[in-house]
């Protein structure tokens, strides 16, 4: 399974030709998470054309599974931040969330944001958006 971050499903929501064509020809299935989804309707609430975006995000997120928290992503979840805590180096609790559920449903997380996802260990990335 893939799991796309928010910006590769910005990515598509623009048009960019090269994610849209991996998106096509990916053989495992694609999902999103609940935090994604959440950060897109932001987006769309916070621009020019509410309304119109908003109805663009509904239809994505039609077209994939949102995937929701679980008790295993919830015990991933507080495991890696007391980690990463421990180390002094947190990431923000919504990409932590989007961690946990990839890592317990052992997706690969999708993302343009490698930096940052790579403090999480055991965590398989890959990037739609780098041409």
């Amino acid at each position: 399974m893939k799991l796309l971050d928010s910006d590769t499903c910005i990515g598509i929501l623009r048009g960019r030709v090269e994610v849209l064509q991996r998106r096509a020809t990916e053989t495992d299935e694609i999902a999103t998470s609940w935090v994604s989804a959440a950060e897109l309707f932001y987006g769309a609430a916070k621009s020019a054309h509410p309304e119109a975006n908003s109805a663009l995000v509904v239809r994505f997120l039609n077209t994939l599974p949102v995937l929701e928290p679980d008790l295993a992503s919830a015990r991933l979840f507080g495991a890696l931040k007391a980690r990463l805590a421990q180390s002094g180096r947190l990431v923000a609790d919504a990409d932590l969330f989007i961690a946990a559920i990839s890592l317990s449903r052992g997706a690969t997380l999708v993302t343009g944001n490698r930096k940052h996802y790579e403090r999480i260990p055991g965590l398989a990335l890959e990037n739609w958006l780098r041409a």
